[in-house]
């Protein structure tokens, strides 16, 4: 039975048993994930909390809670109108409204954490339970702020904690043939790479009404936690559209590029861009534009065809140039209303020797086809995302989105938002020392201020 304590994607799954998570997450093998003592029968738990409970938190759930060695001792959800499936899926989890109550009062009785609530409390939350020792499965983008998800890859690696952004599409057997692709040389050398996401989170004016009442069971303050206080407006901010809104989400590049940008990264091992611009609208006060249009450079690495190369981003009914996309044939432009119906997603890769279209998600497809006909793909294994986490903080291990890689991609795709406030300026990027040259009023946007009250020693 649940103890609730008071306090200031991917469709659900069964959860299951041993044999059938090893064979649903292409482990059949059981040797290779399981240590001499856990192959013997001995049993290992990892003791876990969720920080959220509905939405994205709750699939979560689902998707760790169907490895058999974790077991949720405890829930924070600022919304109790949201988690009755989880109350009848876990009666024994004790929830909590406070995620701060819950790390003080639980500290000794779990061991890991999912951070799976918006955006603008991912690093005061992951940087709490990872200050307490405890592994961290954190959504994405890893935090709001560059500042941010700084502290949180340095707190993670300082600590020696197992780490993984919910980035899921990373173990993903066509995502791992399509880094392999691009290592293997078959296109050449890369020379740029654009990527886009037509999704529209993005927004004008302010919000439609002064306020509403809070729904019963919802702590609106809770909610708000280190973003300035405000009035609540029913479906403005809670439960999904606070993406389009500065202070809590980081618009349709926060949410997609994370995802669409990790095979670039991997393919092409960039870290921190050496500059980023944007091309599109800016912001108003209170929202993210629809539209943009992002370069970053990086510089090159043994993948790329210069000692530099560029990767475009696109959202909204921006996209790649039109001869490219007709190049691997896709429309060469897209209207409003087809973004409005169905959301495209993907990236090509522009090499030496050819391209490579890989959407998202999918299987990648090399271009021109009468020269790569008949080309079969790369070995590779399908994963399960949240278990490669579970089972690293288990038996040990380094996931393969661990705050190591996904912290640097996390800065990246954040510089981006920093840059569409500053339309058709190069801002040039100093990675060591955190900040813009030359550009101190973008600096501002590097680190937030918290509300008083929640501020966060580290943070």
């Amino acid at each position: 039975m649940h103890r609730e304590i008071a306090g200031s994607a991917y469709a659900a799954r069964p959860i299951l048993g041993r044999r059938d998570f090893l064979k649903a997450a292409g482990l059949g093998g059981m040797s290779a994930v399981l240590t001499p003592s856990l192959a013997a029968g001995e049993p290992r738990v990892l003791r876990h909390a969720s920080i959220g409970g509905g939405g994205m938190a709750w699939s979560d759930i689902q998707a760790l809670a169907s490895n058999p060695w974790v077991k949720l001792v405890a829930v924070a959800e600022v919304d109790l109108g949201r988690i009755g499936e989880l109350r009848a899926a876990f009666p024994g989890a004790r929830v909590y409204r406070d995620w701060r109550q819950l790390l003080e009062r639980e500290a000794g009785e779990i061991d890991s954490v999912n951070v799976s609530v918006p955006d603008h409390m991912h690093g005061p939350i992951a940087y709490s339970a990872m200050g307490l020792g405890k592994h961290c499965y954190c959504q994405k983008p890893l935090a709001h702020d560059v500042f941010e998800t700084r502290a949180l890859t340095r707190i993670a690696r300082e600590k020696g904690l197992v780490t993984q952004m919910g980035i899921q599409f990373h173990a993903f057997k066509s995502y791992r043939q399509s880094v392999a692709l691009i290592r293997s040389g078959v296109i050449g050398r890369i020379r740029e790479v654009h990527s886009w996401s037509s999704k529209l989170w993005g927004d004008r004016g302010p919000p439609p009404r002064l306020s509403d009442p809070v729904p019963e069971g919802f702590d609106w303050d809770l909610w708000l936690g280190v973003a300035p206080e405000r009035p609540f407006v029913s479906g403005h901010y809670h439960p999904a559209n606070w993406r389009r809104r500065l202070d809590f989400g980081t618009g349709a590049l926060g949410d997609m590029a994370c995802h669409i940008l990790d095979p670039v990264f991997g393919a092409l091992g960039i870290s921190s861009p050496v500059s980023v611009r944007s091309e599109g609208e800016a912001p108003d006060d209170w929202n993210w534009p629809h539209d943009s249009e992002v370069r970053f450079v990086f510089p090159g690495t043994p993948f790329t065809a210069a000692d530099q190369v560029e990767v475009f981003w696109y959202n909204g009914v921006s996209n790649a140039p039109a001869e490219l996309r007709s190049q691997v044939g896709l429309p060469p432009q897209r209207t409003l209303e087809e973004v409005r119906s169905s959301v495209e997603q993907g990236s090509i890769f522009v090499g030496t020797e050819g391209l490579m279209y890989l959407p998202h998600p999918g299987v990648p497809r090399l271009f021109p086809t009468a020269r790569f006909s008949g080309l079969p793909l790369p070995p590779a294994e399908q994963g399960h995302h949240w278990s490669e986490w579970a089972e690293a903080c288990v038996t040990g291990g380094k996931p393969g989105a661990n705050f190591d890689y996904s912290g640097p991609l996390s800065e990246a795709v954040l510089l981006g938002c920093i840059a569409i406030r500053f339309p058709r300026r190069t801002l040039r990027w100093n990675s060591a020392a955190l900040r813009f040259e030359g550009s101190p009023e973008a600096d501002q946007f590097i680190r937030r201020r918290y509300r008083d009250g929640w501020q966060v020693n580290g943070l």
